[in-house]
């Protein structure tokens, strides 16, 4: 394989086309699409999370529902509930949002745990219990879940077993002066983050081309040398005297597939050490916890991470 898989290569210029300046963000945004991993977003509001959350839906014609996390959402709320019907004396399901395939948690910081929690066994076992009844959700289900960095008053913090069920942790950085001239002369021409904006966007894949996509990635070889060399990264990070928590085991296996489809993405059908570095901060950011005298000295997440990279020699 020595080219960028149309279907992928399509989305990719579209996405750009629509949210301009963010080539870095949709290029990772599209490996967890390949891998199947759920992702946060994280960055300040106005920088098109939601928008890049919805164009991606609109392109590969897939179900979306967007929920607004407020500390008053019940767990109910997002997956559905049993309602006694008075005419037929019986109860029937209402189905919450959660039953979609791509499902966008607005601000997921600002739920309770509670409501935080009905979110894991849809991302983990792709179904949701309800009544003693387990129901399936769809093959592609895909959760991404948005939080702002600069407001924490009234806000809940991911628990560290939550949040290493999220594949990626993507940081959204204001655009550079060219791109975001360009937006402006989208929105001159026409083009809003409206409903009806968005629904004319012209797809360019089907769900079932991106479930195909994801057994042609778990194809993509792994040599020995290259699971040795990530494992080394792994040992590392859970040594590092910076770190009070470092990479868990299920961190080893995302980053695994996670290399595996930064490879795919690439147009190759083999993965190279530059695949495993290429994603290493979207995929450890979140799983980390710095020491408390770490924090103090201003150590930064990314520093640490890139540090550990360095430690390791890279095979040939």
């Amino acid at each position: 394989m020595n080219q960028i898989n149309p279907v992928i290569n399509n989305l990719a210029q579209a996405l750009n086309k629509v949210v301009v300046g963010q080539s870095t963000l949709i290029n990772q945004l599209l490996i967890a699409l390949l891998a199947g991993g759920h992702i946060i977003l994280e960055g300040v509001p106005g920088t098109g999370k939601t928008l890049l959350v919805k164009v991606m839906a609109q392109l590969i014609q897939a179900d979306f529902r967007r929920i607004q996390l407020t500390p008053d959402v019940l767990p109910s709320d997002i997956t559905g509930t049993n309602i006694f019907d008075l005419n037929t004396r019986s109860f029937s399901l209402k189905k919450g949002p959660i039953f979609t395939q791509v499902l966008l948690a607005d601000e997921i910081n600002r739920t309770p745990p509670k409501t935080q929690a009905a979110l894991l066994e849809g991302m983990e076992e792709l179904q949701v219990t309800l009544d003693g009844e387990s129901l399936p959700l769809p093959e592609l289900f895909w959760a991404i879940a948005t939080q702002n960095p600069l407001e924490f008053e009234g806000t809940y913090p991911l628990p560290e077993a939550q949040l290493d069920r999220f594949l990626f942790k993507l940081v959204v950085d204001y655009p550079d002066q060219a791109s975001e001239k360009q937006m402006l002369l989208n929105r001159q021409a026409g083009f809003s983050a409206r409903r009806t904006d968005i629904a004319s966007i012209k797809p360019v894949a089907r769900v079932e081309e991106i479930i195909e996509l994801r057994e042609a990635v778990k194809q993509v070889k792994v040599t020995e040398a290259i699971i040795d060399y990530l494992l080394a990264l792994v040992r590392t990070s859970r040594q590092n005297p910076d770190l009070a928590l470092g990479a868990s085991p299920r961190a080893a296996n995302a980053w695994f597939v996670t290399s595996q489809a930064a490879a795919y993405l690439a147009g190759r059908d083999f993965v190279t050490p530059d695949d495993v570095k290429a994603i290493a901060l979207p995929l450890l950011r979140h799983r980390f916890i710095l020491k408390p005298e770490a924090m103090l000295d201003g150590l930064e997440m990314d520093a640490v991470i890139s540090s550990i990279l360095n430690k390791v020699p890279v095979p040939r």
